[in-house]
């Protein structure tokens, strides 16, 4: 095999890696938002014998969206690793790091 070949490969299975993850991330967030605005009756059940729901890396726009039309579940929910957005939504960045920012949650 010569080594443009192996590129290639190895290239083809970073892309096959990478999808996975955001696939999986998306699964993981549409699950959360799933419990997090339509929760079930046996949700609902758990929950009011003091169950609490933790919510991991939802964006700050989702939380407070959450916090208002869910204000009667507040203390049933935890949310930590919140992603802080900018005015149109979309997932701040450090400008050193490049990194996405996430709200200090005192974790």
């Amino acid at each position: 095999m010569d080594r443009i070949n192996l590129l290639v490969i190895v290239f083809a299975l970073v892309l096959v890696i990478s999808g996975w993850q955001n696939s999986a991330h998306a699964e993981a967030e549409s699950w959360q938002l799933a419990h997090l605005f339509n929760p079930t009756p046996a949700q609902l059940e758990v929950e009011s014998r003091g169950r609490v729901m933790i919510y991991q890396g939802l964006t700050d726009t989702q939380v407070n969206i959450a916090l208002d039309e869910q204000f009667n579940r507040v203390e049933s929910m935890m949310f930590t690793g919140t992603i802080v957005t900018d005015e149109a939504g979309r997932p701040k960045q450090d400008p050193v790091t490049g990194q996405v920012v996430v709200e200090d949650d005192g974790c």
